[in-house]
């Protein structure tokens, strides 16, 4: 399997609160720091990849509390409880300032990627250990969408390499979501040929990870 380029992003890679908008979120410290205000460890990991890669990284470091750029600007998840209740003009503020912007950086990168031909765009995420009182009995998740056969050979490939580099992970297909579901790399799907275009979410655990951005 040949790709010509390889574009890394970082979508929940900081819980930062923009100014203007600290108000909000006044006494939730503990919430921003847990894994509802960002993916544990999933920056220092994207960051480590890129320099390993000798890639760019295209991060966002902004709250997905505030607005998730991994969701689209029409599904209700991409504001949170904390900012849903804001007047219409301030959500479309938020979409503007800091949602439309990541994405269109994504977007161009892509463009500019495929016309040297097929492109891996490798979303770097992390999920907690354990949500709802649920273990996640799973070290790392590779998410795509089954239908498009580059992603799937994609994630097959990585999955054989992972094996066999650490044979002790337990590595899962669409696992803990679905790789289909709305997200930026389905956004982009519409957008870019299966043939040009495989695109992917690398979950990891944050009990591999450790804590904050030293993991």
């Amino acid at each position: 399997m040949r790709f010509e380029r390889l574009v890394l992003t970082c979508e929940h890679g900081g819980n930062r609160i923009p100014d203007g908008y600290a108000g909000l979120f006044a006494g939730a410290d503990a919430v921003l720091a847990s894994h509802r205000g960002w993916d544990i460890g999933a920056l220092s990991l994207a960051r480590s990849l890129a320099t390993r890669l000798n890639r760019p990284l295209l991060a966002h470091e902004v709250s997905r509390l505030v607005v998730d750029v991994n969701r689209s600007p029409g599904n209700p998840a991409v504001f949170s409880a904390y900012t849903c209740g804001l007047p219409k003009c301030e959500r479309d503020r938020l979409l503007d300032e800091f949602h439309r912007p990541h994405r269109e950086r994504v977007t161009a990168a892509v463009a500019d990627a495929v016309k040297a031909g097929p492109v891996l765009h490798v979303a770097v995420h992390s999920f907690t250990p354990v949500l709802d009182g649920v273990v996640r009995r799973a070290d790392i998740g590779l998410l795509y969408d089954p239908t498009r056969l580059l992603e799937k050979a994609a994630a097959e490939w990585s999955r054989q390499a992972l094996r066999r580099e650490a044979p002790a992970l337990r590595v899962r297909r669409n696992y803990p979501y679905r790789g289909a579901s709305d997200g930026l790399a389905t956004m982009l799907r519409r957008r870019f040929p299966p043939e040009v275009y495989a695109g992917f979410e690398l979950e990891v655990n944050q009990a591999l990870l450790g804590k904050g951005d030293q993991g």
